[in-house]
């Protein structure tokens, strides 16, 4: 049961670095990676070269990193913001508006930027003044927007879903394209819950509708934002093009696999940011110099994401090499729990995990595990995949809570200890019975 021990090590050392010492989950999943190398034994170097090899050249790498760019492009020239005025201008005159609007807009921006941090941080800096406004007390506010944050998680094309795919553990079970479907539709069950929440709040609140002053009319918002609806066409033409008949059709037409030749995961942060940057020209720079100085500026972010991802790939390629997935699957199998309650039992472990750490690190720490023991129990691959994500998304729910927690606390200037309880009844236990649902087939995907 080496692998076992080696992932309890592994878990140990990142909960350690990030909770107790404090330290960027970046620098934990390095230290992650250097403390599996001796599970492995005489073949510490070799398994320690090819895995960091093999996760430093794998596609899903480049994807990620071109997805923090393009969140940053849109919203360095201001293409988010024109989309929050709009959805603004449509809902915010009704009761509740700003709230309904810091869901629909995570929603929204959970389609295209995947960050949570990044979501609670833009749509929180609109909406929860708005909200405080229309009488929804500040806890309240900061709630929502933390918890509506997790859908960046569960929707298509998240840096959690490309580590969970491009797993030495999951990827021989599953293909990328054939999870884009499914997560979208695990998506919208997870947003379909937020909905029936921020209704709840708002019921409880009391809000009023916003008043005129504070949004834009409708003529003025989508005359200056009715193009940025176009991110959200571009993004549906690479999967339009790779499933169902349409690929059919395409692959009989050129002879080619269409699904396999046109990587969904490389062309769609391509058209965004090609789409982004029509969008925002104006606010695009204008020399050599400039564009060096925007690319110093969003330096940071890709560091940070950059580390952390690829020492994720090649921390779950060596628990693979220890052979984890085929031990934890033997151990939960001898079980012989029915498949609910084996479902439960990884939904905790994974909720469990996430609470002090991002669900990017959640997923390579116990995420492919978790597939892969629930295709061992007769679970389609795809589904699996779609639960495990969904599990990970309460990263802000579950005490001591994610950045988009803090982020929007910080935002509301309330303390995080107020949140803790709804966040836990209104997202974190909704989120496990939907995981639960999906994998036992109540909830279709």
């Amino acid at each position: 049961m080496i692998g076992i021990w080696a992932l309890g090590a592994y878990l140990a050392v990142i909960l350690l670095w990030t909770t107790l010492i404090k330290r960027s989950v970046g620098e934990a999943m390095i230290l992650g990676f250097l403390i599996l190398l001796p599970f492995t034994g005489d073949a510490a170097a070799r398994v320690g070269w090819s895995s960091l090899y093999s996760a430093a050249t794998d596609e899903i790498v480049y994807a990620t990193v071109a997805f923090v760019f393009m969140g940053y492009l849109l919203d360095e020239t201001g293409v988010l913001d024109r989309l929050i005025d709009l959805l603004n201008s449509l809902l915010g005159g009704v009761k509740g508006g700003p709230a309904w609007v810091s869901t629909v807009a995570s929603a929204g921006l959970g389609g295209v930027v995947h960050n949570q941090a990044a979501i609670a941080a833009t749509v929180g800096s609109v909406t929860i003044p708005w909200m405080e406004k229309s009488r929804l007390d500040r806890a309240s506010a900061a709630t929502l927007v933390a918890g509506n944050a997790g859908m960046g998680i569960t929707f298509p094309f998240s840096a959690s879903m490309f580590v969970l795919v491009g797993s030495a553990t999951v990827g021989p079970l599953l293909d990328v394209n054939s999870l884009v479907l499914p997560l979208l539709v695990g998506g919208l069950w997870c947003f379909l819950h937020r909905l029936v929440v921020t209704w709840l709040l708002i019921r409880k609140s009391g809000m009023s509708p916003l008043d005129a002053a504070h949004r834009q009319p409708v003529r003025v918002a989508f005359g200056r934002g009715w193009a940025t609806l176009f991110l959200f066409l571009v993004v549906a033409i690479p999967l339009v093009i790779t499933s169902g008949m349409a690929a059919a059709a395409l692959s009989e037409w050129t002879g080619a696999d269409v699904p396999k030749a046109v990587s969904v995961i490389v062309w769609i942060p391509v058209v965004l940011v090609i789409t982004g940057a029509l969008l925002g020209r104006r606010r695009l720079p204008g020399c050599g110099r400039a564009w060096w100085a925007l690319l110093q500026q969003s330096a940071p972010r890709f560091g940070v994401v950059g580390v952390t991802v690829v020492f994720a790939f090649a921390g779950a390629n060596v628990l693979a090499a220890t052979g984890l997935p085929q031990q934890l699957t033997a151990l939960l199998s001898r079980l012989n729990l029915p498949l609910w309650v084996l479902a439960v039992l990884i939904g905790l472990i994974v909720i469990a995990v996430a609470a002090p750490l991002s669900a990017t690190a959640t997923m390579a720490a116990v995420g492919t595990v978790g597939v892969a023991t629930l295709v061992a129990a007769g679970v389609p691959a795809t589904t699996a995949a779609v639960a495990v994500l969904i599990f990970s998304s309460c990263e802000a729910a579950v005490p001591p809570g994610g950045a988009p927690l803090y982020v929007a606390c910080g935002i509301a200037d309330v303390d995080p200890i107020k949140t803790f309880a709804r966040l836990l009844t209104h997202y974190a236990l909704p989120l496990l019975g939907i995981g639960v649902l999906v994998i036992i087939g109540v909830l279709p995907i």
